[in-house]
């Protein structure tokens, strides 16, 4: 793993931290640092007009082979690119899904008329995508899905229905990409399909949830006879697995370093807080403050890592099997070092319409981090049978 730059490197630190002072101003500076995790209802219109503007200099999608759009930056640049982008305070990505998930998936993937059709939406900030995994009854458990895709050889189309949940931003999507069964008598991970579905058609229907912290990023979403175009399943019938994971893969990979990138902007503003208030003075308080810290440059040395040796359909190195439990304990610790950190501040608010503050809503929105994306148990099994090989326990077996 290689933790310095080269001299071309260090070269194009400049030239994006450059871009980003001379554009992350006059109307964008309202954005700067929002849109995180707890946050990701703010400035939507203000932050989806950032998107366009990053396309517009070139600076999104830059990991993309040079041929689909994208710079073909190595993962060095990229950790750059996401270092300069912290420091400089850009807001949360709208077009993070679309970015870092459904175009290294396609271009992995997909056929050449799917990623004429996506990637240039995408690439220029235009078009925004949500995730179709989770259900009411798969959540960790997500070969467990019963949302269901069937052919109509007469339409010439694939007809969706079922439901899913926890669907983040998908109100604010035209895009969902979305694993259902292609054999209704299929079970686990076998007759599964990966598919590709516009938002704003009549059998799509989008309902909030509204959380703890009281907005509604997340969304349950359903399908009633959705209409997917027959050629817009990713792979073939039956491959649906294939591709889920590999675009797994993909965001324990190089997304990473954008959700690091908004948790340095999380961590700053605790110190800030710290500075001012004069918890920074508690040596508790400062201990944990350094924890935090050094478990963030942990976090990004152990991404470098994995990304490393990662393959181009998504598949990483065995050290990515630690990231989810690693991060997800990580930010909710920090959420409880924020309101420590806060005081009797973060107890306290003023009154109807109740509004939170940002760390407030950080410490709230940290409670479902060790659940969503695969809870803390079902990681430390992953960790146990994929990457140390220990053999499973049968059901109904007690220790």
């Amino acid at each position: 793993m290689k933790l310095s730059f080269s001299p071309e490197d260090e070269q194009f630190r400049e030239e994006v931290a450059a871009w980003l002072a001379a554009n992350l101003g006059g109307e964008f500076e309202i954005i700067r640092g929002r849109g995180g995790p707890g946050d990701e209802h703010s400035f939507v219109e203000e932050r989806k007009a950032w998107e366009r503007k990053l396309a517009e200099g070139g600076w999104t999608c830059i990991g993309w082979p040079k041929q689909y759009g994208g710079r073909g930056a190595s993962i060095e640049q990229q950790v750059i690119f996401n270092e300069e982008y912290a420091r400089a305070g850009g807001p949360g990505r709208m077009g993070h899904i679309g970015e870092t998930l459904t175009g290294p998936t396609l271009i992995a993937f997909g056929s050449e008329a799917q990623k004429e059709r996506y990637l240039p939406g995408i690439l220029a900030g235009r078009e925004f995508w949500c995730q179709g995994y989770s259900e009411p009854s798969a959540g960790s458990d997500l070969a467990n899905v019963k949302t269901k895709a069937r052919l109509d050889e007469s339409g010439g189309r694939w007809l969706i229905n079922g439901q899913k949940v926890w669907t983040s931003l998908a109100h604010e999507s035209q895009y969902v990409f979305v694993i259902a069964r292609t054999d209704p008598d299929s079970v686990a991970h076998r007759g599964l399909g990966f598919f590709l579905l516009a938002m704003d058609q009549p059998g799509v229907t989008v309902r909030p949830i509204e959380q703890l912290t009281g907005t509604s990023e997340f969304n349950e979403v359903f399908f009633d006879d959705a209409v997917c175009a027959a050629d817009d399943i990713v792979g073939a019938p039956g491959e649906g697995w294939k591709v889920a994971m590999g675009l797994l893969g993909f965001e324990r990979g190089v997304s990473t370093l954008g959700q690091q990138m908004l948790f340095q902007n999380e961590f700053d503003e605790v110190v800030r807080i710290a500075k001012a208030n004069g918890a920074a003075r508690d040596p508790a308080l400062r201990q944990r403050i350094a924890e935090a810290h050094v478990g963030l440059r942990i976090m990004r040395f152990n991404s470098m890592r994995m990304l490393s040796g990662g393959g181009d359909d998504g598949s990483l190195q065995k050290e990515a099997m630690i990231y989810k439990l690693y991060w997800s304990s990580w930010h909710r610790n920090l959420g409880k070092l924020a309101m420590d950190v806060l005081g009797a501040e973060g107890e306290i608010i003023a009154g109807a319409p109740y509004e939170l503050n940002r760390l407030q809503s950080l410490y709230l929105f940290t409670r479902a981090d060790t659940i969503y994306g695969g809870t803390n148990q079902i990681q430390r099994n992953i960790i146990a049978e994929r990457a140390l090989g220990m053999p499973r326990e049968p059901r109904g077996q007690e220790n």
